[in-house]
């Protein structure tokens, strides 16, 4: 029977965003484990948590891939005080090599975190909304595109409720009668509002936004802020078809966690 191990994961899923792509700020590639092990099944999520590794290790899935990183700036001890350090022990302690896949799946338009959310919403005629000096067509932050239908601001709003899944949406208002073109960047992504601007969109959909950024839309854009997990929510189950579709040898399950340390009062 033929064996899949580490190596073979990681170098696909650098062909679908290579890890050089990742930020420089970024931790993404293998954090915990080795690229000799042999995989018994893969587990994909968004972050990396105590439950999602205790989910793993039911299922017997020596192996997390999850979009963001659990070890992001340097560890200076390991004693089981933090999450992060607790999430790092128990993964060694039973054999789990975690991998992220963070920016650079953000940054390729093909496959990527923003093309899973565009798809959600049913844009059409997708580019890359600000593209990366140097690189390739389809290499950048952010995606652009067009609603089939042009929608007034009730319905637009409905529509990223209701297909993105999220309770809330914080937003601007804007002078804008209808709404087509779409841009999108899933997480944090107020650094690509004048990006947004400068591509004619009608509407900017993504997390993180500061109360004094808001004013920054200037009633040119329509902000919508509908939090960092509900962006990227969609990645587990993208990550999880990329790699059941190209490997045989093991499952691949989506975590059924709900890593959002968020909670909405209503």
């Amino acid at each position: 029977m033929n064996k899949t191990y580490v190596s073979d994961l990681l170098q696909y899923l650098d062909s679908v965003a290579p890890f050089r792509l990742q930020e420089s700020y970024d931790n993404s590639g293998l954090l915990t484990g080795s690229t000799r092990n042999e995989i018994t099944g893969v587990m994909t999520s968004l972050d990396m948590t105590e439950e999602v590794i205790d989910e793993a290790i039911e299922l017997n899935c020596n192996v997390v891939v999850a979009h963001h990183p659990i070890i992001f700036t340097g560890l200076k001890q390991v004693t089981g005080k933090t999450y992060v350090e607790r999430i790092v022990i128990k993964a060694i302690k039973n054999d789990i090599n975690l991998i992220a896949i963070h920016t650079n799946l953000d940054n390729v338009l093909q496959s990527g975190v923003n093309e899973r959310i565009a798809k959600q919403l049913g844009l059409e005629e997708l580019t890359i909304l600000s593209p990366k000096l140097g690189e390739n067509i389809g290499i950048g932050a952010g995606i652009i595109g067009n609603i089939p239908e042009a929608l007034d601001t009730e319905q637009l709003l409905k529509l990223i409720k209701t297909k993105l899944q999220c309770s809330a949406i914080k937003y601007t208002h804007s002078y804008h009668d209808k709404y087509m073109r779409i841009a999108i960047c899933g997480g944090s992504g107020s650094f690509l509002l004048d990006s947004a601007k400068h591509q004619k969109a009608d509407c900017f959909i993504t997390s993180d936004f500061k109360y004094h950024e808001f004013f920054d839309a200037e009633n040119e854009i329509m902000i919508c802020d509908i939090g960092h997990y509900e962006t990227e929510q969609f990645t587990a189950n993208l990550l999880q078809e990329l790699i059941q579709e190209k490997f045989s040898t093991f499952a691949a399950h989506c975590t059924k966690a709900i890593t959002n340390p968020v909670n909405y009062y209503f």
